[in-house]
């Protein structure tokens, strides 16, 4: 089963059908191989989520029999998905011998394409970074980019060796509307309609045979934060994610939550005031997304990329950089509240392609804009900082593929017992 809102209906597969590749575990079914299979899967998420385990451990927390786990653990052994830790000796009794996730069990790769940058990311079956790649640009062109990902794609693969074999999937982050908002980046619409016509999921398919799954950006990053940062102990949230363009995602009861078109989440719409009839509301995205804060530094001669590194913090640029966060504060304020009083969330998680230093700042001054609001008749939200940062929509997309594949079902998806 899928992070997202999809049918049961995934079907067993051994090695997507190549030899060597590691097996793809169906997540349920009505006869006992499906079953077992469903089992595997819950073995390999408790391992993930605490770590190497003895196998009487793993049947303490999966509530399965010691000789379901020892067959279990066997046949995911001689898998290549798992592999024996040194024994530890306890007082009593026999030494235990922990069973732990193998790096080299499966690879996924994750690509996210947005406005100002490309990455690429190799992410193993623990969920680490095993390598990257990065494009830095104005504004993606396609006749450049996508030869350029075809490239450094082959590279990974080739870089894999034997290991190919066990790459299971791609996922690609990029915004719905990569040509959205021409006019306020400043482009032609020749340009930015150009991403309109092109079938991005398509294109990145033809340069690989493991298959491609497409997510918008933020989601994906969302996808990061729920499976590897703050999200995995928080039950829902709202996630909001400051980039060039801010965007969000939306997490119920553990899932990733897409909408009715996908657009859950995705904040950058949010009117930040009533309609008088006499034009249209601003929307957040001109309040609290780091293009702004590039048009400052290029207004005052200063280099527009800071704002996404550690200068942004720095003389010359710290006293613009602060202005836009007393803005981008009230604004993202402004959204936090309204969340909270159609969702009655959690938290929301608030993360962005800046410095830590940057985003301790932004949410300790939306803290203090939150204060300036009436509360009554809500629960107010706790505001949490976001632990990936400006990888969290490649790893996003990495982790898909690994999920898709090897965790188990909705019902006790991400969360320890």
């Amino acid at each position: 089963m899928s992070l997202v809102d999809t049918p049961d209906s995934l079907t067993l597969s051994k090695g997507n059908g190549r030899p060597g590749a590691p097996p793809v575990l169906r997540p349920r079914g009505s006869n006992h191989v499906g079953m077992r299979q469903f089992n595997e899967r819950v073995v390999l998420h408790a391992i993930r989520l605490n770590g190497s385990l003895p196998k009487a451990e793993i049947a303490r927390l999966t509530g399965l029999t010691a000789q379901t786990i020892g067959l279990i653990t066997t046949r995911l052994e001689d898998d290549g998905l798992l592999i024996r830790h040194e024994p530890v000796r306890g007082r009593i009794g026999q030494p235990s011998v922990p069973m732990a996730l193998n790096p080299d069990g499966a690879f996924s790769v994750g690509i996210k394409i947005g406005r100002r940058s490309a990455d690429l990311l190799l992410v193993d079956f623990t969920g680490a970074v095993r390598r990257r790649e990065s494009m830095h640009y104005t504004f993606p062109d396609a006749q450049t980019l996508l030869p350029a990902i075809k490239t450094h794609m082959a590279a990974i693969q080739d870089g894999l060796g034997a290991l190919a074999l066990r790459l299971v999937g791609v996922g690609l982050a990029a915004p719905f509307n990569l040509g959205g908002w021409h006019k306020m980046l400043g482009l032609p619409p020749t340009v930015s309609d150009e991403w309109n016509h092109i079938d991005l999921s398509a294109q990145v398919q033809s340069f690989t045979e493991a298959p491609v799954s497409f997510a918008r950006d933020t989601a994906a990053a969302c996808v990061a934060e729920l499976v590897a940062g703050r999200g995995r102990d928080l039950k829902s949230f709202l996630y909001l994610f400051v980039d060039t363009f801010v965007g969000g995602g939306l997490v119920i009861n553990s899932h990733l939550h897409n909408g009715v078109h996908g657009n859950a989440g995705a904040v950058a719409s949010l009117p930040l005031g009533v309609s008088t009839g006499k034009g249209l509301p601003e929307q957040l995205l001109a309040r609290a997304s780091l293009w702004e804060l590039e048009q400052s530094f290029k207004e005052h001669g200063l280099d527009p990329t800071a704002a996404y590194d550690e200068r942004a913090m720095q003389a010359p640029y710290e006293v613009f950089t602060s202005a836009w966060i007393a803005s981008a504060s009230l604004a993202l304020a402004q959204c936090v509240v309204s969340g909270t009083a159609f969702l009655d969330i959690d938290a929301v998680v608030i993360d962005g392609s800046f410095t830590r230093a940057m985003l301790t700042r932004l949410i300790d001054h939306t803290e203090a804009a939150l204060a300036t609001y009436d509360w009554e008749g809500l629960w107010p939200a706790m505001l949490v900082s976001g632990s990936i940062g400006s990888d969290a929509r490649a790893l996003g997309g990495a982790l898909l593929p690994l999920h898709e594949n090897f965790a188990p079902d909705r019902d006790i998806f991400l969360k320890a017992s």
